[in-house]
């Protein structure tokens, strides 16, 4: 199956060294390449949902954005990540103003720039909206050199922020001549509205919530074609922002506290082609259309791939191993750790407390696609730390206290989705 639905549509084929030579004029920025430390290590801080922008116009949204600027600034103290990862809903774009929606990326960066740090970007369905393009943030971020946030895959409905980022070795100062020890891929889960259009009706234009299927092909040949350049397997990590179907259905299946520690309390969560038909209608007639089929298949085909990060629901922060065929699955898992992030920004819903998760990969770790991940909170506790290692799913580890943020100063009442909604 995997054959037909990926390899088999059609693509536009360069000269393999062409190709990886153009990928390395796109993959860099004015600080170089990625690198692991001299120690051999290097970290990740994810930050889902931000949710900026929301009710400008009220005093309590924009001191939710400089409640959130502080998040992140705590954050990034207590860490000093080697790379920020934006994990989508940057923005809420439908309450932002088509003349200046995208101008909240500089609030959003600002603790970043000032420390000199660096950062990639996945957008999520906030960041499609009405007055707010996807294919603005990515110019956006541009105007900053710290921004590695790209756009490989062109093409009407792919998405905008698909791309991959190479780290090399902390000795590596040429991409061209070095070769990676670890690659990190970005897709965009699109969702939300199409920019400024509108149809026979007046009504907004919808945006498929899924990666796209071109998009899943062009994973499957690019870490082909990587595989065979560098004649050898490069372990990987993934970022999405909205969760695929096993996500859901491995919740389904139970979340311990013990050996999948975390929050679990978006139940049922809310995954990729939610509300679609497998026909490609959205007239509220189906709960889930299968559209994330082929990119499922990619995640499973992707030999080294540790683990994809999403956010989305909020209330979700476990990770997860996904090593077999679930109920109402086509797609059997080979062992992929599939992780949730916590809830950063003060936008968006839920009252649980900030925070972002991290990853943290060694060179020695590699070697067993294995990593470390925890959770910092905006308290500065850490919770959920955990090894996704070969016994992940069998170890046990204590409960992840749950633990909510309360705003004296944010005048406003916090509204959770019922579950299963459209988020």
């Amino acid at each position: 199956m995997l054959s037909v639905v990926l390899v088999g549509l059609s693509i536009a084929v360069v000269p393999l060294e062409a190709a990886v030579a153009k990928r390395y004029a796109n993959s860099s920025n004015a600080f170089g390449p990625l690198t692991f430390k001299a120690d051999g290590t290097f970290q990740i801080s994810i930050f889902e949902d931000l949710h900026f922008g929301e009710n400008a116009w009220d005093s309590w949204g924009p001191q939710q954005d400089i409640n959130s600027v502080k998040v992140i600034g705590k954050l990034l103290t207590a860490e000093s990540p080697d790379l920020v990862v934006l994990n989508g809903d940057l923005i809420t774009g439908e309450n932002g103003y088509l003349e200046n929606a995208t101008h909240y990326i500089d609030q959003i960066v600002e603790p970043l720039v000032k420390r000199g740090l660096t950062w990639a970007s996945a957008y999520g369905n906030h960041d499609h909206q009405f007055n707010l393009s996807a294919a603005d943030i990515l110019a956006r971020e541009g105007f900053w050199p710290n921004s590695r946030t790209r756009r490989m895959v062109s093409g009407e409905g792919v998405g905008v922020s698909n791309y991959y980022l190479p780290v090399y070795d902390h000795k590596c100062f040429d991409e061209k001549i070095c070769v990676p020890d670890l690659l990190l891929w970005f897709f965009d889960s699109k969702g939300g509205f199409r920019f400024q259009q509108k149809d026979a009706y007046g009504k907004q234009v919808g945006i498929p919530n899924w990666v796209d299927y071109r998009v899943a092909q062009w994973w499957h040949q690019t870490n082909a074609e990587l595989v065979q350049w560098y004649q050898k397997r490069i372990p990987s990590l993934a970022f999405v922002h909205i969760p695929t179907y096993a996500s859901y259905a491995l919740q389904q299946a139970g979340v311990d506290p013990h050996t999948e520690p975390g929050i679990n309390d978006d139940n049922p969560l809310a995954p990729q082609a939610q509300g679609w038909c497998p026909d490609g209608r959205d007239d509220g007639t189906c709960s889930y259309g299968g559209q994330d089929i082929p990119f499922m298949q990619a995640i499973t085909a992707t030999k080294g791939l540790m683990a994809v990060f999403s956010g989305h629901d909020h209330g979700d922060t476990w990770c997860y191993k996904w090593d077999s065929l679930l109920p109402g699955m086509t797609v059997a898992g080979n062992g992929v750790n599939l992780c949730f992030g916590q809830h950063t920004g003060y936008g968006g819903y839920g009252s649980w407390e900030r925070g972002a998760r991290q990853v943290l990969v060694t060179k020695e770790q590699l070697e067993a696609c294995e990593l470390d991940s925890w959770i910092r909170l905006e308290s500065g506790n850490i919770v959920g730390s955990v090894s996704l290692n070969a016994t992940y799913g069998q170890d046990r580890y204590p409960a992840t206290n749950n633990t909510f943020t309360h705003c004296p100063t944010c005048n406003y009442t916090i509204v959770t989705p019922m579950p299963g909604t459209k988020r």
